[in-house]
């Protein structure tokens, strides 16, 4: 009943009234409760106050007279000359005379009788204490919730000691706000029969405008945004009208923007190369376009997530990932390899879940092909066997060469044949990289030896062009943990790199030093140099900057990569250093001790 808004209204205003009637009717009896009692004292100071002198003469008189014999009646006489100022009548308000030590009757308005059924109030008490003391201290005390008023004077004249009481039983103020109540109830009576009728006028005059725009709300809901509401008034409900007409209107325009994009995403979903699939929360198909039944090879809205994806991932792990996370997988379907991306619509568990596939088996393919290059080109790494030769036509042209010089020539030749035949398998692990299937046999060695290793093989090589090799490393280097052979082949490459791409007459510099728990390795040069649009490149496989000239050398591009892989599985870095002038710096960061799981590959 009371979740109608006009009887909401009605209700609101009863209680209004209500209200309003409540707070002013209390208001005005203790108002009137507060009047009588304030009069009531007021006019006892005005008869036996000390404030005014002819007050003052008046309680000298009593107490002049309360000394004399027979003086009790010349204090009743003396009372009753003041009874109208007092108003004192028989009914509500008497005056009685007492005993000032034992509070007995001794004479008044009313009788004993009367005085007697009278409770012994404070004030009295108060008086009578302060004729034992001596004093002469009014019992004056208002109490507003008491049913009664009182006023104790005491009187003392020589031996003699009498109390003046005057008591009001509140009858009339008792009355006055009976009256008053009843007023009240009436005026509340006719307040509520004219707010109910303003009410029921003032709920109507709202109502309707919103039962009006209640009945346009559900038109528009149900899709229907021809029918205007009419705009009566130019108040509140008025702009609210005008405000609802207006949105209708862009809501109409909106939901018909909607549904031409919503036909373009059709015409892309159903004609884009990549696979795109919709789950439900409970794991059927919502959507599919026709790549992804390509792929699939089957006709993907005849089956579920589990039928589809279920062995890849479990469904209730995909709707428990978070946006944006995601996870991929990748499928084999037939001749097909596809990378499957999963991941949910919505942070909710009723949001369902997206499946995109990339067909990637182009990619595959170029992959292998590459591979496959790898292992037929591997052959064609010539530096080594230019380092035998090198040492080789020394050792034919020189006949008196010393036998100890002959014999070290002769290892760094076996050395290189042995370098060579490395490099090779390390061709073929490369391959086992992308397979993880390679082996990096880590043991302690000492950085420095391998440098020197190294700048012994290429110093022949250096000294036929006519480049100077400089050895900047001079301080002591740690022994670190790697595969020497593999960490030699890097720095192999990147030094024979520096004297193949280096004009004849350069110089190139092999630096190394320690910082923290990290060794680090630097080669420069004052050759050609790298372009800036090909140093984002430099380590990618397969990359040559100037491939004539790397054809000449006996470059193939994979030279860097190797480098890069192995360094990356030492848990280090290789990477293009900033270079002053003409040439490249590269530098190698490697960390002095190998992190566990790196010792067991």
């Amino acid at each position: 009943m009371f979740r109608s808004l006009h009887m909401k209204l009605v209700l609101i205003m009863l209680l209004l009234i209500t209200s309003l009637m409540t707070v002013v009717g209390a208001f005005m009896m203790t108002s009137i409760t507060s009047f009588y009692i304030d009069e009531f004292y007021q006019q006892v100071e005005s008869v036996f106050g000390d404030s005014n002198p002819v007050n003052g003469a008046f309680v000298n008189d009593l107490r002049r007279e309360a000394a004399q014999s027979g003086g009790l009646q010349v204090l009743q006489q003396m009372v009753e000359t003041k009874a109208g100022d007092l108003g004192l009548n028989s009914n509500t308000r008497n005056y009685y005379i007492l005993d000032g030590r034992t509070g007995a009757f001794l004479a008044g308005s009313d009788g004993e009788s009367a005085f007697n059924s009278l409770p012994t109030t404070q004030n009295l008490l108060t008086a009578r204490a302060s004729i034992a003391n001596g004093d002469s201290e009014v019992g004056d005390h208002s109490d507003v919730t008491a049913n009664y008023m009182d006023v104790a004077i005491p009187i003392t004249g020589g031996e003699n000691a009498y109390i003046i009481y005057i008591y009001d039983n509140r009858d009339t103020v008792n009355s006055l706000n009976g009256q008053l109540f009843l007023i009240i109830v009436q005026a509340l009576l006719v307040g509520l029969l004219i707010s109910l009728l303003l009410s029921f006028l003032l709920s109507k005059t709202m109502i309707i405008p919103i039962e009006r725009l209640t009945e346009g709300a559900d038109r528009v809901a149900a899709g229907d945004f021809g029918k205007v509401i009419e705009v009566e008034s130019s108040d509140e409900i008025g702009v609210l009208t005008t405000t609802f007409n207006d949105m209708a209107a862009v809501l109409r325009d909106t939901l018909e923007e909607v549904e031409n994009e919503r036909s373009k995403l059709d015409t892309l979903f159903l004609h884009m190369t990549d696979g795109v699939i919709s789950f439900a929360s409970d794991g059927s198909i919502l959507t599919s376009n026709p790549a992804a039944s390509q792929m699939l090879g089957r006709e993907v809205s005849f089956y579920d997530y589990d039928a589809l994806f279920g062995k890849e991932l479990p469904f209730q792990q995909v709707m428990s990932l978070q946006r944006p996370d995601f996870v991929s997988r990748e499928l084999t379907v037939g001749v097909r390899i596809l990378e499957l991306y999963l991941a949910p619509v919505s942070d909710g568990k009723d949001g369902g879940a997206m499946a995109v596939m990339h067909d990637i088996t182009a990619q595959r393919k170029n992959e292998e092909m590459r591979k496959e290059f790898v292992a037929n080109v591997s052959h064609e790494l010539r530096t080594p066997l230019t380092n035998v030769r090198s040492y080789a036509e020394t050792i034919r042209t020189t006949p008196d060469i010393p036998r100890e010089m002959e014999e070290g020539f002769l290892d760094v030749i076996i050395s290189e044949a042995d370098r060579m035949t490395h490099i090779v398998q390390d061709l073929l692990t490369l391959s086992r990289l992308d397979s993880g299937r390679a082996e990096i046999k880590m043991a302690r060695f000492p950085l420095l030896d391998a440098i020197d290793s190294v700048c012994r093989a290429v110093e022949l090589e250096a000294q036929r062009r006519g480049h100077t090799l400089l050895r900047q490393y001079g301080g002591a280097l740690p022994m670190i943990e790697g595969d020497r052979d593999r960490l030699e082949q890097v720095m192999m490459n990147v030094v024979g790199n520096a004297i193949k791409y280096t004009p004849d007459g350069g110089t190139i510099a092999v630096d190394a030093g320690m910082r923290g728990r990290k060794v680090w390795i630097t080669v420069s040069d004052n050759g050609i140099g790298i372009p800036q649009q090909d140093r984002e490149r430099i380590f990618d496989r397969f990359y040559r900057v100037d491939k004539a000239r790397s054809r000449e050398s006996g470059g193939t591009g994979l030279g860097l990569s190797i480098a890069r892989e192995i360094v990356m599985r030492h848990h280090g870095a290789i990477a293009l250093a900033p270079h002053e002038g003409p040439g490249t710096t590269i530098r190698i960061s490697l960390p002095i001790r190998q992190r566990e799981e790196a010792r067991h590959d």
